[in-house]
């Protein structure tokens, strides 16, 4: 029988999607923030159901996801997806560990392997329109969302976006790559023979370093950690120049994450989520991240 805590509209959506044999065992799966996500068993097989909205002042697009999710399984990289449809999509349930903090630390150098496979396999894979995930776009982007909405933060936009574009100075040329876009630990699972990619909201060609920059931060590494991320993913020492805007994009990251939840805040409402208490840890991140940058690298001008 389905557990009592699932909402009965979320039961009824899943049992009449055209897939199950009987009636099927349905467990709630916790930890996404704009999404609903259950396990479920159906004739001795497990799925994961997972539902969301288009959400476009995020950028988001579930017929994109839904092909991402498609070509990671294609590339060996993600789970098998079963069904899609408007709102849902379901795919193949993985018996994993999900990763924290630490494992990324500990396993360093065969997430950055996974990832730098996603990053070169998915561009022959992706098929439609070429989305493109550029961090100080998306930051640009939602400072006009905040203002257009009266966010409570509207005041403070002046100076994030001239942070922002502190950040955007120090970056370098690079290589545009299929980027994952959102490598919070929890999208990394480990079933005791390989990893496994999900999530793949965000997913669209990228540079390199955001995906680099995301998995340091939410780590919770040292400099000499993301040194050593950086040395194994482009196969050589980084020089000072990429020390600087790999730093910077640490920054962008935590800046444009920070700027999600105030969105979310205006916008969504995915139950039990305290946008207001993510959005006040977020910045407190981001405060500690820029007396990093400034006290290692000063202040550069846009």
């Amino acid at each position: 029988m389905p557990s009592p805590v699932i909402p009965e509209a979320a039961v009824a959506r899943i049992l009449a999607l055209p897939l199950w044999r009987g009636e099927p065992l349905i467990e709630p799966l916790t930890g996404g923030r704009s999404n609903e996500s259950y396990r479920v068993e159906s004739d001795g097989a497990r799925y994961v159901v997972r539902f969301g909205d288009d959400y476009p002042v995020h950028h988001v697009y579930r017929d994109h996801e839904a092909m991402v999710a498609r070509a990671a399984h294609a590339s060996g990289l993600g789970p098998e997806v079963i069904y899609d449809a408007p709102g849902v999509l379901v795919s193949r349930f993985i018996a994993a560990c999900t990763y924290g903090a630490h494992d990324i630390r500990a396993n360093a150098e065969q997430v950055i392997d996974l990832v730098r496979r996603f990053h070169r396999s998915m561009p022959e894979r992706v098929s439609g329109r070429p989305n493109l995930f550029w961090v100080f776009h998306t930051i640009n982007d939602y400072a006009r969302t905040l203002a257009a909405g009266g966010s409570r933060f509207r005041d403070r936009l002046p100076a994030l976006s001239r942070l922002a574009a502190e950040f955007h100075a120090a970056q370098l040329p690079s290589e545009l790559i299929f980027g994952h876009n959102d490598l919070v630990p929890q999208n990394i699972l480990d079933d005791g023979h390989r990893l496994w990619l999900i999530d793949f909201e965000y997913a669209g060609f990228s540079s390199p370093l955001f995906d680099l920059a995301g998995l340091a931060s939410n780590a919770g590494m040292g400099s000499e950690e993301a040194e050593a991320l950086l040395a194994h993913y482009f196969g050589a020492a980084p020089d000072a120049a990429l020390k600087r805007a790999f730093a910077a994009m640490q920054g962008a990251s935590l800046l444009r994450e920070a700027m999600w939840s105030m969105v979310s805040e205006l916008h969504l409402a995915a139950p039990g989520v305290d946008y207001a208490g993510y959005t006040a840890e977020c910045l407190a991140a981001l405060d500690t991240a820029v007396d990093g940058w400034r006290s290692r690298f000063g202040r550069l001008s846009s």
